[in-house]
């Protein structure tokens, strides 16, 4: 599980191997991750848009970047959670992701990112 604080929103990050989705034979391997933010500062805040840079073993590289997360842009009060799932099609049993989410604060439409560190797409047998 990956963390990240900063400005007060905490991100949690956990990834899996989805089996279903995969295709192995045809180097498709799906992972899936589940984000958890939650907003611990005093103001509503809300979630504007996202970036990521997307890396597998292969050295192969693809920039992601939208508006909002899953067709939603979130407003979170304080002490308030969003979660959600998503997933990420590789070209190798191996990968990681980086980016960040920018958010606005309500009261004053100053924008601020929270820079998500690096977490690992691995296959699961191969961690023994």
């Amino acid at each position: 599980m990956t963390f990240s604080i900063a400005d007060h929103i905490n991100i949690q990050v956990k990834t899996s191997f989805n089996d279903a989705q995969s295709n192995i034979d045809k180097h498709e391997y799906f992972f899936t991750y589940h984000i958890l933010i939650k907003n611990e500062s005093q103001d509503v805040v809300q979630l504007i848009s996202r970036e990521w840079l997307i890396k597998d073993s292969n050295g192969e590289k693809r920039f992601v970047e939208g508006e909002g997360v899953v067709g939603e842009q979130p407003i979170l009060l304080p002490n308030q959670t969003f979660e959600y799932y998503s997933g990420c099609l590789l070209k190798t049993g191996f990968g990681k992701m980086k980016g960040a989410y920018i958010f606005e604060r309500i009261n004053n439409g100053e924008r601020f990112d929270v820079k998500i560190p690096e977490f690992h797409f691995v296959l699961p047998w191969v961690l023994n």
